[in-house]
């Protein structure tokens, strides 16, 4: 018997873009640009001397406006308090708060979104009403607070961080819980694991999406947050990058420009690699976890 020979699949027609969408394209191009131009304009400046910046700050460097390296070298060991130890305290309060912030909300949302309980739905709601109150109107009693309870300390304010960024990351689980199939995790009752078995072995596994978008949006927050370490920490033994930042703005009798944009650029390099790495995760779990239920 003759073998039929099979059609080759047609390719499906590529999608003319219209006027109003490459209209669109030049707009946020545009757009796009100037949001990346500040950056651009901070690299620049940290290779150039602090008089290269006041009188060309747009410019690249020159002969005469090149300073190299110094700058960075220069605002790590500037003042009395050695960089290395502000990366490292910045490093564990934002790795800290991230896995303790990912652990309890994601426990928390998941029981909440399986109970009925009244009590249940006004804890979801607080979680929700603390996304709303301005910072700004509780700092002052928070400040008062933590200094009254010692958690003046990179282990306490972990404590701190977690009651901030549990109402997103409770909403966004909550979201992607619902949608997740209650027969699932009944199946795993009968097969007799416990709640927690069923947690980390059945639901933690299908939340993997909503769990790394929660952990790239609390990760960015946290590594350049000002305010808040500035309230609590006790600024003569900790500081985070961006409290060390602020301190070479005068503190110790000049500003070194060159030096703050040198450890500025220093700064956004991690957060910025970490986010073109987890990218991908984010639109899908904020998706996931933001429209569902």
């Amino acid at each position: 018997m003759a073998k039929v020979q099979a059609k080759p699949k047609e390719k499906a027609p590529k999608k003319k873009q219209t006027l109003g969408m490459k209209i669109l394209t030049v707009l946020f191009t545009v757009v796009s640009i100037f949001y990346v131009m500040p950056i651009v304009v901070v690299v620049m400046n940290s290779f150039k001397t602090n008089a290269g910046i006041s009188t060309e700050l747009f410019a690249l460097p020159n002969a005469d406006t090149f300073y190299g390296f110094k700058s960075y070298i220069t605002g790590m060991f500037y003042g009395n308090f050695p960089f290395y130890k502000t990366i490292l305290c910045s490093l564990f309060i934002t790795v800290g708060g991230v896995f303790l912030i990912l652990f309890c909300t994601s426990m928390c949302a998941w029981y909440l979104s399986r109970s009925n309980s009244l009590v249940c739905k006004i804890i979801y709601y607080f979680c929700i009403f603390s996304m709303v109150v301005p910072f700004q109107m509780v700092m002052f009693t928070l400040s008062k607070t933590a200094d009254t309870l010692n958690l003046t300390t990179p282990w306490g304010i972990l404590i701190i961080y977690l009651g901030f960024g549990a109402g997103l990351a409770v909403f966004m689980f909550t979201g992607f819980v619902k949608s997740i199939p209650v027969e699932i995790e009944e199946a795993a009752d009968v097969d007799g694991a416990g709640p927690i078995r069923t947690f980390f072995s059945v639901v933690l596994p299908i939340m993997k999406p909503t769990f790394i978008s929660v952990g790239i949006l609390e990760t960015m927050w946290i590594w350049n947050d000002y305010l808040l370490p500035y309230l609590i920490l006790d600024k003569g033994k900790y500081k985070t990058i961006p409290i060390h930042i602020q301190y070479l703005n005068g503190s110790y009798g000049h500003t070194d420009t060159s030096a703050i944009m040198a450890l500025i650029v220093l700064s956004i390099v991690p957060i910025v690699i970490f986010y073109f790495a987890c990218q991908k995760y984010i639109i899908e779990g904020v998706v996931a976890g933001a429209v569902k239920g």
